[in-house]
């Protein structure tokens, strides 16, 4: 994707926000609703809000934003009334457009580091690492386990063979058993993939990816078209594992700085629940189907 189309995308992206809010939430009057040709706000209110002349707000909403200031993104920020997850997006945009391909590019990781898998094997609990665009490129046995249904064989999931979230929730069947809330899963999915395409615009496995979902997915492509972005660190999920049934558990995610592009993240149940029972049957199943299937997994490479 090149710059005019993430200006296009810029353009997008707050019309979706403006889109969302009605002139009563931002303290507008509305004299006469039934003439009103959109349900969000019009340009001209959002101008209003952010102390911008309407011309150059609609400059702005065309992906024009060369020389817009910090201050200005500020300001259409919180005339739009949007969250850290979207503010980031859009400055993300923003820089992608400004400064071109490569100086908004961040360093990508092409190795996982030995302490990155040793970290994971450390932990008791399903620990797994992730890249920008969703991969599974490493983890420990018990991670590997959870996610066997992701695997062609869940019996022998191949560590060699790097797997992808976002693709096993809108391509594989599976994926509405393994995921008993399977749409709100799939908005998750989708916003943090925007989001990390937001922060790594000219990465090519990620537009790969979503050119690919886009063509596949109606579900995927819906959701995109949206433009809604989250940030992800901590929270609650629940699935319906083959082996062990329904377990709920708390996650927290962590960037690793030394690592751009790679996040882990950490599955642990609540002590003493029935998913606990579940999870302790899980890593007695874990040492009976994979120890033998250990080897490397800490891959030299893996997609972008």
């Amino acid at each position: 994707m090149d710059s005019q189309q993430r200006a296009a995308e810029i353009g997008e992206f707050l019309a979706s926000r403006r889109a969302r809010i009605t002139p009563d939430q931002v303290g507008l009057p509305v004299y006469d609703a039934a003439k009103r040709r959109v349900a969000g706000l019009r340009r001209q209110e959002v101008a209003t809000l952010a102390g911008l002349s309407v011309d150059y707000y609609t400059q702005i909403e065309r992906g024009k934003v060369r020389g817009v200031s910090e201050s200005v993104l500020d300001a259409i920020s919180r005339a739009l009334q949007l969250d850290e997850a979207e503010r980031s997006h859009l400055f993300d945009l923003h820089r992608a457009v400004t400064t071109g391909p490569q100086r908004s590019r961040p360093r990508r990781t092409k190795t996982i580091r030995p302490m990155v898998q040793r970290l994971c094997d450390a932990m008791t609990v399903p620990a797994f690492v992730r890249n920008a665009r969703h991969d599974f490129v490493c983890g420990n046995q018990l991670a590997y386990a959870f996610y066997s249904p992701l695997y062609p064989d869940p019996l022998h999931p191949d560590p060699s063979q790097p797997v992808n979230f976002v693709r096993f929730c809108f391509l594989d069947p599976r994926a509405h058993e393994f995921y008993p809330e399977w749409d709100q899963m799939a908005d998750s999915a989708v916003n943090l993939l925007r989001t990390d395409a937001g922060r790594d615009p000219y990465n090519r496995g990620i537009s790969d990816l979503v050119g690919e979902l886009s063509t596949r997915s109606e579900e995927f492509r819906t959701r995109w078209a949206k433009h809604n972005v989250r940030l992800h660190y901590t929270g609650t999920k629940r699935f319906h594992h083959p082996v062990v049934g329904d377990i709920e558990v708390s996650y927290e995610t962590m960037p690793l700085p030394a690592d751009p592009g790679l996040v882990l993240t950490i599955y642990s149940p609540e002590p003493g629940s029935p998913s606990d029972d579940a999870m302790t049957l899980l890593a007695t199943w874990t040492v009976t189907n994979l120890g033998s299937a250990r080897g490397d997994r800490a891959l030299d490479k893996h997609p972008e």
